[in-house]
């Protein structure tokens, strides 16, 4: 069976978020220097810089606050949870009240039995305190056994779709991490309308020839389909060496300013894609300073190798990674 939209699906987010315009967050009084695009076929105009709500997963509320008022202050429109980033869903709940209205609310799921995630879905939207998310996800969606529960007649994907039908969500999306996230999702993409996908991209990582050719097919069948894709660990330098040095992600980001900029630019280069920021809030600064500085050009492949050799730039993934 293949899950589609029926026509109970909303035309427009526009009616039900009346800030959202051309410009992403036309409800604050400032202007932001970041760039939007169309989030595919959900006809919602999100800003390129996705915000990875990971990073308030182990903040206070005061912390998280903080933070929330810096997504806000540089434009970003568009906020990427999970039930399984700590207390990430219960430290929204206070900004959501305030400031719902004026974001694309994306979360995930992990379960893959279709009860199970219906039950982890209504709990997020009992945690943050709405109604209904844009964009509910399946997570990390990637091993082969998990892929065939998800998508049996009482999988993940059907409860999922059903509940879109109830209007506890309004899209559905995917996501992957490690080498073989590309070819799950072309393969998901087969059995169901997914609205969005999610996959690891950057400059290190599109060094693996096989990965980088699964990824362009995945682009190809995306833009045929009109499916978002946001992107992760644009900033990820390496897996963890020292274990003294504090952690707050699972690898080690790349921290020098311009080599930042330049992996970020790398990202953004490509028109198609969407960049979801780190799960280490230090960097949420640098990653829109880099972003509103970008030209449009993407950074010479030899600059980028000189970054990976200067660096010591590795792969974070392996043919058994899955995170």
């Amino acid at each position: 069976m293949r899950w589609a939209r029926c026509g109970s699906d909303r035309q427009s987010d526009d009616a039900e978020h009346p800030h959202r315009g051309e410009q992403g967050l036309t409800g604050i009084s400032f202007e932001s220097m970041l760039s939007f695009l169309p989030f595919g076929k959900t006809g919602h105009r999100s800003s390129r810089l996705v915000f990875g709500a990971a990073a308030l997963g182990n903040m206070s509320q005061e912390s998280a606050d903080t933070t929330l008022d810096i997504v806000l202050r540089r434009g970003i429109n568009h906020i990427d949870t999970a039930a399984s980033y700590g207390a990430s869903e219960q430290r929204l709940a206070p900004w959501l009240a305030l400031h719902g209205k004026e974001v694309f609310l994306a979360t995930k799921t992990g379960m893959r039995a279709g009860e199970a995630a219906r039950a982890e879905l209504e709990l997020s939207l009992q945690r943050m305190g709405v109604n209904s998310v844009d964009l509910i996800q399946l997570h990390n969606l990637v091993e082969e056994e998990e892929w065939q529960q998800a998508f049996a007649p009482d999988g993940a994907v059907a409860a999922l779709f059903a509940a879109r039908e109830e209007g506890l969500c309004h899209h559905i999306g995917i996501t992957g991490h490690g080498p073989q996230s590309a070819e799950m999702h072309l393969r998901s993409l087969k059995q169901a309308d997914f609205a969005s996908v999610l996959l690891p991209y950057n400059h290190i990582e599109l060094q693996n020839e096989s990965y980088a050719a699964d990824v362009e097919k995945l682009l190809t069948e995306c833009a045929k389909r009109d499916v978002a894709v946001q992107t992760i660990k644009s900033l990820a330098k390496r897996r963890w060496r020292d274990s003294s040095q504090q952690r707050l992600s699972w690898y080690e980001p790349i921290e020098d300013r311009e080599a930042a900029a330049r992996a970020i630019h790398f990202v953004l280069a490509n028109q198609q894609v969407f960049l979801n920021t780190s799960s280490d809030a230090r960097l949420l600064e640098l990653t829109c300073d880099a972003a509103e500085s970008f030209s449009g050009t993407a950074p010479h492949p030899e600059q980028l190798s000189h970054d990976r050799m200067v660096h010591a730039m590795e792969p974070i993934f392996d043919s058994t990674a899955s995170r």
